[in-house]
């Protein structure tokens, strides 16, 4: 067999027989990082700017609202942002449902521990957070 004849043969795959990319394949990485990020938010010591295009609307005017009251409460009781942040993510869990996608997260400090449930729904080729609780 020639050198052109075993070009033919072997075939190189091009990119549209490449799989599509699964949004869905492990959310638990995506959920980690935004439980993560919405604490720091929370605490003060991440900008709410940086998580809108994970959230949609009204998560995110829901999160700006909440994010407003601790800051609130921190100038009130003359409390200051956390200098140096010790977040711990416990536990992440996640579901299928639908088309959608239910996870919790655990995340603790030393001073205290919170909860963050979330609902993700596809957006094109990524998720967004369509539902979003904090305790």
């Amino acid at each position: 067999m020639g050198a052109a004849q075993r070009k033919a043969v072997v075939a190189r795959p091009t990119r549209s027989s490449a799989p599509a990319h699964d949004p869905f394949a492990d959310p638990g990485p995506l959920v980690e990082r935004l439980s993560r990020c919405v604490v720091e938010v929370l605490l003060g010591v991440r900008s709410p700017e940086q998580l809108a295009r994970w959230l949609d609307e009204p998560t995110y005017a829901s999160l700006l609202s909440r994010t407003m009251s601790a800051q609130r409460m921190r100038q009130a009781t003359k409390r200051r942002p956390p200098t140096r942040l010790d977040l711990h993510v416990q536990r992440v869990r996640h579901s299928r449902i639908g088309d959608a996608i239910e996870a919790t997260a655990i995340i603790t400090t030393s001073a205290r521990g919170r909860a963050v449930a979330m609902r993700l729904e596809p957006v094109g080729t990524r998720l967004r957070a369509t539902s979003l609780v904090v305790l």
